[in-house]
């Protein structure tokens, strides 16, 4: 029994000074990667692509509304032969010849001005909702490039700690069949193994997720980005 305290306690020791040894992934962080991962996301990510679009959308109605202005006034013409007497009981104003004129709208002509002015409001709007979309997409690709940083060191560590075990449960091994441990201390290791192979499995599926929601984000895979 004191033989596998021992040896359970080696093999928490060893965790812990790989863990702390690991404690720290600042010196992981790319900057130059990450500006890189995060320009490729606003040129890339459908969301800011929609932003752009419709930034765009809006402001041609600026355009629209100002040019609308020539909504206000209606033309038109009237035609009367020259041959024709110029007498009209109806109106007596009408001569031979082309007449033409000018009508304007007085309720367009006081709503013009609003409507343009909303257009302009619209399109500043669209404007800021495109920068808070870009200071958004810019955070969330920070957020998952480090998570992926950080599954990469967690990776490491559960790589070695696998490793760690496995020569210990071999050296164990050896050693039970010669007689000098015991049956639970050889077996005891050998679920120490299997314990931080599963460990091992489980981070690698995590660091997997972490690479595959960065790659989403920046539109292309991470072996791509020069």
């Amino acid at each position: 029994m004191k033989k596998l305290l021992q040896i359970t306690l080696s093999i928490f020791l060893l965790g812990s000074v790989e863990s702390n040894a690991q404690e720290s992934i600042l010196k992981d962080i790319n900057y130059s990667d990450l500006q890189k991962y995060i320009d490729l996301a606003k040129t890339n990510f459908p969301q800011m692509k929609i932003a752009e679009a419709k930034k765009e959308l809006v402001k041609t109605g600026i355009s629209i509304a100002q040019a609308s202005y020539l909504d206000i006034l209606n033309g038109s013409y009237f035609y009367r032969p020259e041959n024709k007497s110029v007498l009209d009981p109806v109106n007596p104003y009408n001569f031979n010849g082309i007449q033409l004129g000018v009508s304007v709208n007085v309720g367009n002509l006081l709503a013009k001005p609003y409507q343009v002015k909303r257009a302009k409001a619209d399109y500043k709007i669209a404007v800021l909702e495109a920068q808070q979309n870009d200071k958004a997409v810019e955070m969330e690709v920070k957020r998952r490039y480090y998570d992926y940083v950080q599954q990469i060191s967690q990776l490491k560590i559960a790589t070695k700690i696998a490793q760690d075990n496995k020569g210990v449960s071999e050296s164990l091994r050896n050693k039970f069949e010669k007689g000098e441990i015991t049956l639970d201390a050889y077996n005891q290791s050998r679920l120490n193994q299997s314990a931080s192979e599963s460990e091992k499995v489980a981070t690698e599926i995590e660091y997997l997720k972490a690479k595959d929601l960065l790659e989403e984000i920046i539109g292309v895979k991470l072996s791509d980005v020069k």
